[in-house]
């Protein structure tokens, strides 16, 4: 695992979207799959190192990169990143690193339909630091401008449906 990455997951070690447990507000949707359905979160690059032969949790190819579908609960401590910033994401954004809400949150946190001011400061300022460390590492930043891309492709869907958007 690379210098960014290590330090970007430990920036987001011990703060959270809310100062309480936000897994209350919602029952703990975002690591909850549907019966049937296998959901998980995309890995940053080499964080797959970090979950290859870690008993219950399961990496799956997909066209975006790894994804790992974790045994249901863990500690702040095991989380991937991208569980560590739900549901913010970093994005560039005219070479400046923000945090944004993750435009796939919308359908199960109830937070992000409340938009990025319902979150803790600390946290969203935890997410917009995590991403300018990525952003220095090249292939990384790489990966913020693919996610980026992907966000703004979701959002310009949204907003064509008529869904409700706070990036």
């Amino acid at each position: 695992m690379d210098d960014a990455l290590f330090r970007a997951r430990e920036k987001l070690n011990s703060v959270t979207p809310l100062r309480r447990d936000c897994g209350r507000v919602c029952g703990s949707r975002c690591c909850d799959s549907l019966e049937g359905e296998e959901s998980g979160m995309l890995l940053f690059p080499g964080e797959d190192a970090l979950y290859r032969d870690r008993e219950g949790w399961t990496i799956r190819q997909t066209p975006a990169g790894p994804m790992v579908i974790c045994p249901g609960t863990c500690s702040r401590e095991d989380r991937p990143l991208a569980c560590r910033l739900f549901p913010l994401l970093p994005v560039i954004r005219n070479g400046t690193v923000k945090a944004a809400v993750d435009q796939r949150a919308y359908a199960v946190c109830p937070l992000a339909r409340q938009g990025i001011r319902a979150l803790d400061p600390e946290f969203t300022e935890a997410v917009r630091e995590a991403g300018r460390m990525l952003a220095a590492d090249g292939e990384q930043s790489r990966f913020l401008e693919a996610l980026t891309e992907e966000q703004d492709e979701l959002k310009q869907l949204r907003d064509r449906l008529g869904g409700d958007s706070h990036v």
